[in-house]
């Protein structure tokens, strides 16, 4: 099928008199024949669900939902992106490794790997999209586990060369995780250009109307954990269930079932039924819209760089732009509906332009059916300091604009009486 179809008919598939739209079972446990069949369970020797933190028949059919869109060979939900995130890290890493992420990410994810994982004992270790594949891989050391980076960055928009990344990474033995938020794999699936996991902010682009927080991981199934010896986690003896072993009991699923049984389980990060309900009523209609927003972002950008009161616009869709070819080469059908871009006269022009716009609505988000704008510098990523807000590519005039789903002229109205306010 192709991945329109998919969108609609994977995840769940009803038999005969069963309901036509996928079930919420909201439900936190399970009824057994056995006590035996339930150790059994325990031990991972049968399919089934345990306990709704770990895992729920309506989240796996969304799980098998998104796998499918992504071409992966299983994936699991969260209750956040942030969440997919630390667990995509944490499954594989632990105090005393370290990881190498670009530094052309979203600020929330910033502080997650370089204040809260430090704690713990995992370091991340940044680097710049322009440095050499030498300076990147001066990086590594016996301990790094991972590569990260997001297809397109929030709110950036670099595009990452994802083939690089994956070389570099496979280089020293370790495997690309790619947050594929903006992209959504309707545009791109990293797994084809040799990304190994792929996470998602499902809050965004795949719940697309801004009423579900939710996250996922996807698993390739194509790195192999037992080379080198850097994953002891997935090829040794676990004695927390009774000494399963993930690559030979699961083998290309060993990774995601880690995480599931161990850290799923333990960190109970999970997602309610009913938003993986929600997400999955997104989930069908995520290329109808991912189409619309990137239309209209193009237009809107198109407009804004031809626009005198503007100093600068940021879109890979634009000729010139320096992710115009990456764009081209990882995304042919376009690549997202957020734009940044700075009015001419810094931070207070900015602010007066948001103030004055009617349509579009001052949000912390981004990526759902309705046009919304923030101040990235001053809001989400006000955190970092003005270092890593500059290696993150963000200024103190830059306006971060996620364009919906409305009429483009709606929009373009909406933008240019707020112009004119200035």
């Amino acid at each position: 099928m192709r991945i329109e179809t998919k969108c609609i008919q994977e995840g769940y598939k009803p038999k005969n008199g069963e309901p036509r739209v996928l079930p919420i079972y909201q439900s936190t446990t399970y009824k057994y024949d056995s006590s035996e069949f339930l150790g059994a369970l325990f031990d991972l020797k049968e399919p089934g669900h345990m306990y709704t933190r770990i895992s729920n028949p309506t989240v796996e059919y969304v799980e098998q939902k998104i796998a499918a869109l992504e071409g992966g060979v299983g994936a699991m939900c969260t209750s956040s992106g942030q969440a997919a995130s630390l667990i995509s890290i944490l499954n594989i890493a632990g105090a005393g490794d370290n990881f190498v992420s670009f530094s052309t990410i979203y600020g929330g994810t910033v502080n997650l790997f370089a204040v809260t994982m430090k704690r713990i004992g995992v370091e991340v270790r940044f680097a710049e999209p322009d440095m050499s594949d030498e300076e990147i891989e001066a990086l590594f050391d016996g301990r790094t586990r991972a590569v990260f980076g997001e297809t397109i960055a929030n709110p950036a928009l670099n595009v990452l060369d994802i083939e690089r990344a994956a070389a570099i990474a496979h280089r020293h033995g370790v495997p690309l995780i790619v947050d594929n938020t903006f992209a959504t794999p309707i545009h791109c699936r990293p797994f084809e250009f040799g990304a190994d996991i792929v996470i998602h902010s499902t809050t965004k682009y795949m719940d697309g109307h801004a009423i579900a927080v939710g996250g996922v991981i996807v698993d390739s199934g194509n790195f192999d954990w037992t080379v080198g010896g850097k994953y002891p986690e997935l090829t040794e003896p676990d004695e927390s269930y009774h000494g399963v072993v993930y690559t030979r009991d699961f083998g290309k699923a060993a990774y995601i079932t880690k995480a599931r049984t161990q850290l799923m389980r333990d960190l109970g990060s999970s997602p309610s039924p009913m938003g993986a309900f929600l997400l999955n009523l997104g989930l069908e209609t995520l290329a109808l819209r991912i189409e619309r927003h990137c239309s209209n972002a193009q237009k809107v950008a198109e407009f804004l760089a031809n626009c005198d009161k503007i100093a600068w616009v940021n879109y890979p869709g634009l000729p010139g732009n320096p992710s115009y070819e990456l764009a081209k080469k990882y995304l042919p059908e376009g690549s997202c509906g957020v734009i940044s871009f700075g009015v001419k006269g810094g931070r207070a022009a900015a602010v007066k332009f948001m103030d004055s716009l009617k349509l579009a609505a001052i949000v912390v988000h981004v990526a759902d059916a309705r046009t919304c704008v923030l101040h990235p510098a001053s809001t989400t990523h006000r955190q970092l300091t003005d270092e890593q807000l500059v290696a993150a590519g963000i200024g103190p005039d830059l306006i971060r604009m996620s364009i919906g789903i409305e009429h483009v002229e709606d929009i373009l109205d909406d933008i240019k009486q707020a112009l004119a306010q200035l």
